[in-house]
């Protein structure tokens, strides 16, 4: 248990349920009346963020997030397969539930799955992948003085925007929590 006196940013705990991560928080103490917490909590299952008070004295369960390596095995149709690399246990996914977070990532990658209380709520892919480039318009020379940038598919069919310098088959460095290029691998 952990009270609300004790609260830091980052901290997940369970309130009416619902499992939050402190996201801010500030204590208060006005000239009247009793000192609160103020705090800005986010859902951790569906991203929702919420302010809420609480006495400094209130306490509350410190949520319990497992994350564990996976491989990412394969899709069929709504279903994403991942396999736990010690038991060798195959769990299936769906697409709510990994959302967009295999925009960037091929098959037999290592992701890390997110649960609570036995429940699954989020799949976090490798922070950087390398993937090749299936097609992109080529670029021409002297175009380079503004830094433009031209949009690119990978082989796992999402689009990056790249420099015109990287040409269809080239490997790029890509930082999947932005989507951005990064380099050339």
């Amino acid at each position: 248990m952990i009270s609300a006196g004790d609260f830091r940013n980052g901290i997940t705990i369970e309130v009416d349920g619902n499992i939050f991560q402190i996201v801010e928080f500030q204590h208060v103490k006005p000239g009247k009346g009793a000192a609160f917490v103020r705090t800005k909590l986010k859902n951790i299952i569906n991203g929702g963020v919420v302010e809420k008070t609480f006495r400094p004295t209130e306490k509350f369960p410190q949520a319990r997030i497992d994350r564990k390596d996976m491989q990412y095995l394969y899709s069929d149709g709504d279903l994403f397969t991942f396999m736990d690399m010690e038991t060798y246990d195959q769990v299936a996914l769906n697409s709510e539930t990994v959302g967009d977070a295999l925009k960037f990532v091929k098959e037999n990658e290592v992701c890390k799955i997110c649960s609570t209380n036995g429940g699954v709520f989020a799949v976090e892919p490798p922070l950087f992948v390398e993937l090749e480039i299936t097609e992109t318009e080529p670029g021409f020379k002297g175009d380079t003085a503004t830094g433009a940038s031209k949009p690119a598919t990978v082989e796992t069919g999402a689009v990056v925007y790249v420099p015109l310098f990287v040409n269809q088959g080239d490997k790029i460095k890509i930082d999947t929590r932005t989507g951005e290029y990064l380099s050339r691998a």
